[in-house]
């Protein structure tokens, strides 16, 4: 197994080991071959942008096989995908909190400017078919982006239409029964007018686990997406552009994530599941959006975007994990998103800069059926008994129950509406003092309303033990027999609706110094928010209010350019001050009695580093290098007995993550592409100790080879080449595993014109 190792030290020495602040894409004196980054709300490019941007362009698309928005992730640095493909971090920030605690995200997907909701990231519309451009931010987004922008975020840019004819379509078969058939085109409707852009796509895939319980694919893909755009630039109205698009998405496959048995003697290659009810995932996704865009002229552009996003979702999980009919769960959630923006760009000899208005409609819901299996809590037993029977028979009686009843069973039916709204007033600006030296400035005020409720029905649905069956110590059985029962009884009830309002300033500084027109560097210091909120326990069926977190980020950069526009290196290093973070604590009556609290102080540092040369219109590389360092200040929460997480790390955030690629054109149109990334070790939970929830490097190499006609092109392709074997999650307890995605081998044929 030593021979890919020793491949991909070669590849990334070879490639000067470095990078990914930002394109990971070839540098181009040509301004027809230049970056252009608009994810900041004003297309700008990626020699001017400070902030901490990896653009993945669609030649790059193209050039290495990227299928959806986890292939792009697996080769950023640091960017890591979290518990599979179930979520994403940045800089180590877990998008969905790094402890599990609040309820809004700390990095949204943005797809045409439209925000994807949470619970659908992993089976969402991300995938990369017609897309133009991915750019992930990392670092605090909060003055431009507004809510759920603390770690960073996201824009997926998808092709607009154009007043020339194009047609393509692609055909891919690999490994699985993975099968890919898509197609996009489109021209002008009146000429110079009015252009149209349609896409499909249509993906199936058995996935690489067999669930031998029910002999079927435990993580199938079925999606199918359509996509439709309109360009309108009327003559009568010179410099106005309006685009109207419209996009679905919907697709059955497998849960949020899929586990694997471990108790299987090498499950790498035996890759299984018992479970006999399904986990699975349906979901259904309608976008919307307009943007509307109107140069003023002096430098003055008016545009609004607004965007509504309705998605619906059914989910379904085994309970307990084996072939036995002992517990499920039902789901289904959903949410409509509205927003507006409204907003004004100037740019100036001296002055440029935005200002605009904006606001957020979300209505969620989430309702399910389940029977779970909670933990008989044993150490709150011995607690409760104590005073009355004394610490050892105590001890004996909790030992001797939860032998009897290890797990309560409870069926569980349950609504939680959520709605949020929220406005804000938002401006960024540059000023150039002298030609050089540029202040740097913006703020946003973002007030938000959130309201939640909550209605639960619990019912217990298992055995007790028989008091009788002990004896001396029948009493203290049937005793502990009615603190279960009333356990159960106090998870039903309702929680009116509570509404509370946050107001938040998030000011932003700096100064940008262009020492030559090729080299510049950059400081900027400003306030990453999450909104407060309500959280539901549901031991207790009640709700439990948790404050605002904040963060300050400080960050340098450099942009150069080097070997007369044929080598970038970029960089960006930051340090971020993390105040009154919501965490996750739990209360002592078991696994749910849980809710959010403002329990953490923390702070982590570190930088990424990017390289990309064009040697030759034959050859050209990139490579990237991100580094992150993060501890838990203070961290104390309650699980049973007083627990002190300070010193840890965060969960999957790893220290080190490098990416390199390399691109080869042949004469005769034959051409390849070799790419890697590196992932350092992660631990996968907060919990003393750390290590036991650490899971290994692992080093991803793909490649492919292809030839290419001006119409139409045949490649060959194989990820995770030399088939790296690495968990992603692994519980020691259930014996249950979360693995990386196996080598798969495929063929894809392209046309055009």
């Amino acid at each position: 197994m030593k021979h890919h190792y020793l491949f991909s030290a070669s590849l990334f020495a070879a490639l000067a080991t470095s990078s990914a602040v930002a394109a990971n894409e070839i540098p181009s004196s040509d301004d027809q071959n230049e970056i252009i980054v608009t994810g900041e709300k004003a297309a700008r490019s990626l020699q001017k942008t400070t902030a901490s941007v990896s653009v993945t362009t669609e030649k790059k698309l193209a050039e290495e096989n990227i299928l959806t928005i986890q292939d792009v992730y697996n080769r950023t640095a640091n960017v890591s995908e979290t518990y599979g493909s179930s979520g994403f971090s940045i800089r180590g920030i877990d998008q969905r909190g790094v402890s599990g605690g609040g309820d809004a995200a700390t990095a949204t997907v943005f797809v045409d400017g439209a925000p994807v909701p949470q619970d659908v990231l992993s089976n969402g519309p991300t995938d990369m078919w017609d897309v133009a451009q991915v750019e992930i931010f990392r670092g605090p987004q909060s003055t431009i982006q507004g809510l759920n922008a603390l770690a960073g975020a996201v824009h997926i840019r998808t092709q607009d239409p154009t007043f020339g004819w194009s047609v393509k379509g692609r055909a891919l078969v690999s490994s699985f029964d993975t099968t890919q058939f898509a197609v996009a085109g489109g021209g002008p409707l009146v000429p110079g007018e009015l252009a149209f852009r349609v896409s499909a796509e249509k993906r199936d895939s058995d996935g690489y686990i067999r669930n031998v319980t029910r002999n079927a694919p435990e993580s199938p893909v079925d999606s199918t997406s359509i996509r439709s755009k309109l360009l309108w630039t009327p003559s009568a109205l010179s410099g106005f552009e309006a685009r109207l698009s419209y996009h679905h998405f919907e697709t059955k496959g497998g849960y949020l994530f899929t586990y694997v048995d471990a108790t299987v003697p090498d499950y790498f290659d035996n890759r299984t599941n018992p479970s006999d009810y399904p986990n699975s995932s349906d979901v259904d996704n309608d976008q919307v959006t307009l943007d509307l865009r109107y140069d003023l002229g002096g430098g003055l552009s008016l545009s609004t975007l607004g965007t509504w996003t309705d998605t619906d979702f059914t989910r379904k999980y085994d309970g307990d994990s084996s072939a036995a009919s002992i517990a499920y769960s039902d789901i289904a959630g959903g949410a409509e998103i509205f927003t507006q923006e409204v907003r004004l760009n100037y740019e100036g000899d001296r002055l440029s800069g935005l200002a605009g208005l904006f606001y957020y409609n979300r209505d969620q819901y989430r309702r399910s059926h389940q029977v779970t299996l909670v933990p008989t809590p044993g150490p709150t037993i011995a607690s409760l008994l104590t005073p009355a029977l004394g610490a050892q028979t105590a001890t004996q009686v909790a030992t001797l129950y939860t032998t009897a009843l290890p797990n309560i069973p409870v069926d569980y039916t349950s609504d939680f509406p959520t709605k949020v709204e929220t406005m804000a007033l938002f401006a960024d600006a540059r000023y150039r003092l002298t030609d050089r030296l540029s202040l740097l400035g913006g703020f946003r005020y973002d007030r938000e309303r959130n309201k939640i409720g909550g209605e639960a029905i619990a019912r217990f649905v298992g055995t007790l033990p028989n008091p009788a069956d002990y004896g001396p110590l029948a009493p203290a059985f049937a005793g502990v027999n009615a603190a279960v029962l009333g356990l159960v009884e106090d998870a039903s009830g309702s929680a009116p609706a509570g509404t509370r309002t946050f107001n938040a300033f998030l000011p932003k500084a700096g100064m940008e110094m262009a020492w030559t027109p090729d080299i510049a560097t950059a400081f900027v210091a400003q306030r990453g928010y999450r909104s407060g909120g309500s959280g539901f326990n549901t031991a207790r069926s009640q709700l439990f209010p948790y404050d605002p977190e904040f963060t300050w980020n400080y960050e340098l950069s450099l942009r150069s350019v080097w070997l007369d526009g044929r080598l970038t290196v970029n960089a960006n290093a930051f340090y971020i001050d993390w105040k009154d973070q919501q965490t996750t604590a739990n209360f002592g009556n078991g696994l749910y009695d849980t809710h959010t609290v403002n329990a953490g102080k923390s702070h982590l540092y570190g930088f990424e580093l990017e390289l990309a040369h064009r040697v030759s219109p034959a050859f050209d590389w990139y490579a990237s290098l991100g580094h992150t360092r993060t501890k838990f200040d203070s961290f104390v929460t309650d699980v049973g007995s007083i627990t002190d997480l300070s010193g840890l790390e965060f969960p999957y955030a790893p220290r080190w993550t490098l990416a390199g690629g390399a691109n080869m054109r042949f004469g005769g149109g034959f051409n390849a592409n070799v790419n890697a990334s590196y992932r350092s070790a992660v631990y996968t939970d907060v919990a003393i100790p750390q290590a036991d929830n650490r899971v290994s490097p692992r080093t991803l190499v793909n490649a492919r080879v292809g030839y290419e006609t001006r119409h139409w092109s045949l490649s060959l392709f194989a990820n995770n080449l030399f088939d790296e074997k690495y968990d992603q999650y692994l519980n020691s307890f259930t014996n249950f595993a979360v693995i990386g995605a196996p080598r798969s081998v495929g063929v894809i044929l392209e046309a055009g014109f």
